[in-house]
């Protein structure tokens, strides 16, 4: 039989921790003295040791090896375990890395432009969901309201019951910035069934992958912010994959204050 002392030596694990395995029941001494409460180990516990330590190293946590230990005879089970856990840290693996390459694009896009931070670009997915839209060329994008006009005038009776979240948008369609008679579609989120009008068409919009940033204020900032996913996209492996579109969190129908204008600038995406 081995001290507590001894065993931590042998087995490269604290006394400390030893007295941890024991109270979870991971690793229990042969015997414990009731008058001293010393611990004594046997020396063929020091292969357990060794396998919790392996876990360990591998990445599993306590709980996990307590289940493994019980099979550990049974080397198709402990595969089994083994190939989880694996599965698992190549995806944490894959996420470290794409947060290391974001890290990289953006401290070298603040060593060329000390503003470059002023617009986080995220990419994320978003579901499907169906909405009631206007399509129409107009004569310049300052003339936007007259499609909401349009939506609002045609749905009125309706009754429209809006999504959650309810996503209020303008897609442009344009391969370019137009001077006049713009492509321009305007969206809004809704949830039932409903007869198409003479000019607002109801449509299931499939998911979509999209970088993104939101810009809080006036729409002078639409410049340097599309710059931003323009530089962003460039730098992390996307390409553009279809028309940009705004979203309105605040939009002017909700605020005459342009300083309280919330804008989210989309950019159809995917991996090159």
């Amino acid at each position: 039989m081995l001290k507590i002392g001894d065993f931590s030596k042998l087995s490269r694990i604290s006394i400390r921790m030893l007295r941890h395995y024991d109270e979870i029941g991971l690793l229990v001494p042969r015997s414990t003295d009731c008058q001293t409460n010393y611990r004594y180990y046997g020396e063929e516990q020091l292969p357990v040791a060794g396998r919790v330590t392996a876990l360990k190293d591998m990445g599993f946590s306590l709980a996990a090896i307590i289940e493994i230990l019980k099979n550990y005879e049974d080397p198709q089970a402990l595969a089994e375990f083994l190939s989880v856990k694996q599965a698992e840290l190549q995806v944490q693996s894959e996420e470290t890395q794409l947060r290391l390459r974001l890290l990289d694009t953006a401290i070298k896009r603040l060593r060329k432009d000390d503003t470059a931070m002023n617009y986080n670009v995220n990419i994320k997915t978003m579901d499907q969901r169906h909405a009631a839209s206007v399509r129409q060329v107009i004569p310049a994008y300052d003339q936007e309201g007259l499609l909401w006009g349009l939506l609002m005038g045609e749905t009125g009776a309706m009754n429209l019951q809006m999504d959650e979240p309810c996503y209020s948008m303008a897609i442009f369609h344009d391969e370019g910035y137009e001077e006049s008679d713009v492509d321009v579609e305007i969206q809004i989120s809704v949830k039932g069934s409903y007869e198409n009008t003479e000019h607002v068409v109801f449509k299931t919009e499939p998911p979509i992958t999209i970088a993104s940033t939101v810009i809080k204020g006036s729409y002078n900032q639409l410049a340097p912010a599309n710059n931003a996913v323009a530089q962003w996209v460039k730098d992390n492996g996307y390409e553009f994959d279809g028309a940009v579109f705004w979203i309105y969190h605040v939009s002017p129908a909700q605020t005459q204050n342009p300083d309280e204008l919330v804008t989210e600038i989309c950019y159809p995406v995917k991996k090159k």
